[in-house]
């Protein structure tokens, strides 16, 4: 556990003191591509989307683009609008930003006769309300006091939470798929549930149980998550549906795709928000496995999950996060190798079909659609904020020509039913705003306020005291609802965090007696930096050894750094201004 720790606290500072990024553009222009332009155009996209939306579809979840009307899908949430609430302020939209949350507040009730999908409910509804509730001040809302601890949105958040943890009450602790908004889970339903629908709640519940103070939601998510861990397979690896009372696998299927994928991304994306050390751990040990028994050539197959014998040489337009994921980990040869495979199969279809068979090199039969996913794009963003590698933006590009080309209609963007002849559903899911758009104008906006490097900030006073906001460092949930991590400190105040603070103050003074020091707030990235922990090791520095002080709370260390570096603890920021 402590390698974990290690390894974790050593990837954040890595990333916290990364150099800084080559300009923007310089290898974009070099093959003529106009980034600005692509960027323009995908703002164009997002508002024909969104304005059809509005006009033809709202209050329902989603806009039925061919017959411009809407439809209800996920339990009747207006989950289109929720969804690209925080889109809006990426694009710098803070007027219907402001108007759209009052309609929420108004609008959207949870006490309603409705069997919804716990996962989706989560990852759509409330990871879009506590995105939107942490962006407000950003966006000018006129915020109450204690935000962010308290406001009108959380609490929203907590209220479509709270529907939710019935679902979690089975002997296993892993969560049933659906549940009934007012009556909790039905006496008949499945207890048949997805890996993913298990293990994709600590990224948005972990959030709400650091913003309440209530620990019921991290609790039922970190259960869930164990419950998984502990009845891997053998040879280390999870298959691709289970029963949640029995805990018995009724899919044994191991991938990395559909039925699987978020669950893994959580463990990496929880690890880094938490600063936990056990949750990367299990990952690290999943990634192993992972190699051992499905990576071939730089793709990854399904295989059987107690023999490790390949199931299916299928490549599924899910797995596509993958060299994200592996980019957060700081994998990125490996990243860019599996991305450019992927990328061949987006320029000979023009998309990802659901279903690519890798051996024959063609669709599988009925699984030839490309419901306009996001995955692809969201590595290729990830990776090129690691790389500048301008093939990423080609990605782009392409995926803007081929969306406007094949699926852009009068009322909106329309699922591509098949990418062999481009026939469209009349249907637009609501992660085409709240994930593809976003991921695109992201990868085209190098200088977005979601890609902060700590040069800005805002710091707010909360019941508990002073914290940094808006410092950089978001946490994606697996609906592309941007999280800053450096709220999850700002509405509790543990003893041992005060100390810290003392204990850094009281090591600056004394550090080097001769000179003089200015100290002021100084930017940061919210959970990188704030991994720095003055208590768990002794430092020598200016010829004086500091012994640190013992606690049980152990947070995760960087190596050893001279203080003319910025340094932040769990939001209060320093600077050696010498």
């Amino acid at each position: 556990a402590m390698a974990a720790w290690r390894s974790l606290g050593l990837l954040l500072c890595l990333w916290a003191l990364r150099l800084p990024a080559p300009p923007a553009g310089t290898g974009a222009a070099a093959r003529g591509l106009d980034v600005a332009s692509y960027r323009e155009r995908v703002r164009a996209m997002f508002y024909h989307a969104y304005e059809h939306y509005l006009e033809s579809a709202f209050p329902y979840d989603e806009l039925r683009p061919l017959t411009c009307d809407g439809q209800d899908t996920w339990g009747s949430f207006s989950l289109t609008l929720i969804d690209a609430l925080d889109t809006l302020l990426i694009l710098g939209n803070v007027s219907e930003f402001q108007r759209v949350v009052n309609v929420l507040q108004e609008g959207v009730d949870f006490d309603i006769d409705v069997n919804a999908s716990v996962f989706e409910t989560n990852i759509r509804v409330v990871g879009g309300l506590l995105s939107a509730h942490l962006l407000s001040k950003k966006a000018g809302v006129e915020v109450e006091a204690g935000w962010p601890c308290s406001g009108p949105l959380l609490r929203m958040a907590e209220e479509a939470a709270r529907k939710l943890l019935p679902a979690f009450q089975t002997p296993t602790g892993m969560p049933y798929g659906t549940v009934n908004l007012l009556h909790g889970v039905n006496p008949g339903e499945t207890p048949v549930t997805c890996t993913a629908g298990i293990g994709t709640f600590i990224v948005e519940f972990a959030t709400l149980s650091h913003l309440t103070g209530d620990p019921v939601f991290e609790d039922v998510a970190r259960k869930a998550l164990k419950a998984l861990w502990k009845n891997r397979s053998d040879i280390g690896l999870v298959g691709n549906h289970i029963d949640v009372v029995t805990a018995k696998w009724v899919a044994q299927d191991a991938g990395i795709g559909a039925g699987v994928d978020s669950y893994f991304e959580y463990l990496v994306k929880g690890a880094i928000l938490l600063q936990d050390g056990e949750l990367m751990a299990m990952f690290l040990e999943y990634d192993k496995a992972i190699k051992n028994y499905t990576k071939f050539d730089d793709w990854y197959l399904w295989v059987q999950m107690y023999k490790g014998t390949v199931s299916m040489p299928v490549f599924q337009s899910l797995e596509a996060y993958w060299p994200g994921l592996q980019s957060l980990i700081g994998d990125v040869d490996n990243a860019m190798r599996t991305f450019l495979n992927y990328y061949t199969v987006w320029k000979q279809f023009g998309g990802l079909p659901e279903f690519y068979n890798i051996p024959q090199g063609y669709t599988v039969d009925k699984r030839e659609g490309y419901p306009l996913r996001p995955e692809l794009i969201e590595s290729a963003m990830y990776l090129y904020r690691a790389t500048r590698d301008p093939t990423l933006l080609e990605l782009g590009r392409d995926a803007v020509e081929s969306i406007e080309k094949i699926s852009k209609v009068d009322c909106g963007f329309a699922t591509i039913k098949d990418l062999r002849d481009h026939r469209l559903d009349n249907r637009m899911e609501s992660f085409f705003l709240a994930e593809t758009v976003k991921y695109l104008y992201l990868l085209f906006d190098p200088d977005n306020f979601i890609h902060n490097d700590g040069s800005v900030f805002d710091v707010v006073i909360t019941p508990y005291g002073e914290c940094v906001l808006n410092a950089g460092g978001y946490v994606f949930n697996t609906e592309a609802h941007p999280i800053d991590p450096a709220a999850l400190h700002c509405c509790r105040k543990r003893k041992e965090e005060q100390w810290e603070v003392e204990d850094l103050m009281r090591e600056f003074y004394s550090l080097k007696k001769n000179k003089k020091f200015t100290l002021k707030r100084a930017s940061d990235h919210g959970e990188e930096e704030s991994a720095k922990d003055p208590q768990d090791t002794s430092s020598e520095k200016g010829g004086e050894k500091r012994n640190s002080k013992k606690s049980s709370h152990s947070l995760l260390s960087c190596p050893s750094q001279s203080f003319n570096s910025k340094l932040a603890v769990l939001g209060q920021v320093f600077l050696d201004n010498t």
